[in-house]
């Protein structure tokens, strides 16, 4: 093997090409073909190695993985006859990707986690994130994000700005798409804002597009799929040959549903065509995310029968949690849009369990959130630590390989034990804070969230808006119709407010037929506005109550809410509460059927909606059912 001081001519440019290929990919694969040129005409075995490595990654974004795989076996091949272990980890880094890449994912990190303390020693810090974020990208694959997003951050730490060549850029579009499958959007768009920031510098569309698709994946997850639409422009403008995104589809599935969600019907119905010439992985994120497409094209179109059936050929799919390569983000998704169908179609049964199932997807979310924040810090600190222990002497290096052996079973058994100990407490806290009637939490949720909330939001100095919903005259309802018809509303309640709030309010049944609204960032006043709409969507459903033979129908309910904020820095969670309760007593006391901020001295909102009066008896006779017990 050649000295590292005395590098030949083809050396020098192969690892020249490496040093630019995320830079300036196009330029860095003209390199290394002119390197392994060179190298095979003079001999020069290292060289040939090293270019041969550059065209294996290069080859997985602007070739074919079986491509990539057969250049990277040969120069891991190179490297092993010559001795170069550092070498030979990087090669074996790049195959494992094209595993990973081909949807093996435990062939995958198994390849890769007997590498990973090796690697610390030997790689340079760059090549050590290159090893780090292809372990982390198993694990997103097999929806292990906290082990993900901890192998991210490490990788980051090593490839900074000054000394990662770009890779710092691929590591926050990385880290971006991983919060996003954690529910976190806006940490991901500051990860988004910083890799596109980093892509200035550089000539690699490829990773621009991959940053611009995240951040549409974002703001549709956020709403906000309408500021997606430049994004998808973007995208589609960006050059398509061996300088630009590659031979690699750009998730057309994801940028479809972003369209339709926006409303753009034509521009989805372009890019489902995409989707469906692009020659895909065939992942499960892939196929479930192609049929949700599908199903809102259907829908835009005004066939929902044609987009339930979409969605019904990948519905057992979506419903398996031992699928490798699906995420809890496009399952969260799935049953959000299955759920909203079965609603237009009127199958209730079937969107409520969808909805149940999405709810529950989403506080599994919000659990590997926290979770992630914890194994980050444990990993950075175990690597740490394992990198001094490697500085020590080679005599010392074989007790620690023995301890770490050791630790690594105690570690496993302990994680096992913890696993287990998490869901039992997974299990009991679901128990304790779920209403089982509307699906929404209980009040003693509320009383656990709500003093944290409050201090987030003082900590931020962004407001947070809580309001009091009471449903007007239901007591006449009950006495009316039954108990069973009672329910039936306070459950159309809880699926209206479920389907109305974004992903950070919290809906809660405070008690009886009363709900508590938590809204992160929403002053008062734009709480009420909110509730306004929800007031009106109330007020024009109509429900088959099923009481009798003459099976009487509902409509024209209406609810009285009182809504406070936080603006009152001195406020307490007891005092916001009271606030809110005077506010909702004032607008049931002056008609019900309205909307009042506290004080409860708010003047009339000439949007309020129109009615001071309890609402009209339904026409509809019938026999009174027998008052029963109601278990809410």
């Amino acid at each position: 093997m050649l000295p590292v001081s005395a590098p030949t001519p083809a050396l020098r440019l192969a690892r020249r090409a490496w040093a630019l290929f995320l830079v300036e990919p196009d330029k860095a694969i003209r390199y290394a073909d002119r390197a392994l040129a060179s190298a095979l005409q003079h001999g020069d075995a290292l060289a040939q190695a090293q270019a041969r490595t550059v065209r294996g990654f290069h080859l997985q974004y602007f070739g074919t993985l079986a491509q990539a795989a057969a250049e990277l076996r040969r120069a891991g091949a190179g490297f092993e006859t010559l001795g170069d272990r550092a070498g030979s980890i990087l090669a074996t880094v790049g195959l494992a990707r094209t595993l990973w890449r081909g949807g093996q994912f435990r062939v995958a990190v198994d390849l890769l986690l007997p590498l990973r303390d090796e690697g610390q020693r030997l790689l340079k810090p760059r090549d050590r994130a290159v090893l780090l974020n292809a372990i982390a990208g198993c694990y997103s694959s097999l929806g292990q994000s906290e082990q993900a997003i901890a192998y991210m951050h490490q990788a980051l730490r090593d490839a900074g700005p000054r000394r990662g060549n770009g890779f710092d850029a691929v590591l926050h579009c990385n880290l971006a798409n991983e919060l996003t499958q954690l529910g976190d959007c806006e940490q991901a768009l500051r990860h988004v804002g910083q890799g596109l920031s980093r892509c200035e510098n550089m000539r690699n569309s490829f990773l621009r597009c991959a940053l611009l698709i995240n951040r549409v994946i974002i703001l549709t997850d956020l709403g906000r799929a309408a500021d997606a639409l430049p994004d998808i422009d973007q995208v589609l403008t960006l050059p398509t040959d061996a300088s630009g995104r590659g031979s690699n589809a750009p998730h057309f599935e994801a940028l479809a549903i972003a369209a339709l969600s926006a409303g753009q019907l034509a521009l989805g119905e372009r890019l489902v065509g995409m989707a469906l010439i692009a020659p895909g992985l065939g992942v499960p994120d892939e196929r479930v995310e192609r049929a949700v497409a599908l199903a809102l094209l259907a829908q835009g179109q005004g066939d929902t029968a044609t987009a339930l059936a979409y969605l019904a050929g990948v519905r057992q799919v979506a419903c398996d949690d031992q699928v490798d390569g699906l995420s809890l983000r496009v399952r969260c998704q799935f049953f959000q849009h299955a759920s909203a169908l079965n609603q237009r179609q009127d199958n209730t049964a079937q969107a409520l369990a969808d909805l149940q199932t999405w709810q529950a997807l989403h506080q599994r979310q919000d659990q590997q959130a926290h979770r992630a924040h914890y194994h980050s810090a444990a990993l950075q600190t175990e690597l740490l630590r394992l990198t001094h222990r490697l500085q020590d002497s080679q005599a010392k290096r074989q007790a620690t390989e023995r301890s770490r052996a050791r630790l690594a079973a105690i570690n496993g058994q302990l994680a096992q034990k913890i696993i287990e100990v998490q869901a039992l407490q997974e299990a009991l806290r679901q128990q304790a804070t779920v209403d089982v009637l509307t699906g929404l939490y209980n009040r003693r949720h509320l009383n656990e969230v709500l003093p944290a909330q409050l201090a987030i939001a003082r900590r931020a100095g962004t407001p947070l808006a809580l309001v009091l919903i009471d449903l007007d005259h239901f007591k006449a309802v009950n006495d009316r119709y039954g108990h069973p018809a009672g329910d039936t509303l306070l459950a159309a309640f809880g699926r209206l407010l479920a389907q109305s709030l974004r992903k950070s309010d919290l809906a809660c049944r405070y008690g009886g037929e009363e709900f508590c609204l938590l809204l992160p960032r929403s002053t008062a006043a734009a709480a009420r506005l909110k509730v306004q709409a929800l007031l009106r969507r109330w007020r024009q459903a109509a429900f088959d109550l099923g009481t009798g033979k003459a099976q009487p129908r509902l409509q024209g309910q209406s609810f009285s809410a009182g809504v406070a904020d936080s603006s009152d820095l001195l406020a307490s969670p007891e005092a916001l509460l009271a606030a809110a309760d005077q506010a909702l007593l004032a607008a049931k006391q002056t008609g019900r059927n309205r909307v009042l901020l506290a004080p409860a001295t708010d003047p009339a909102d000439p949007t309020d909606p129109p009615g001071s009066q309890a609402p009209p008896e339904p026409q509809t006779q019938t026999r009174r059912a027998p008052r029963l017990r109601r278990v809410a």
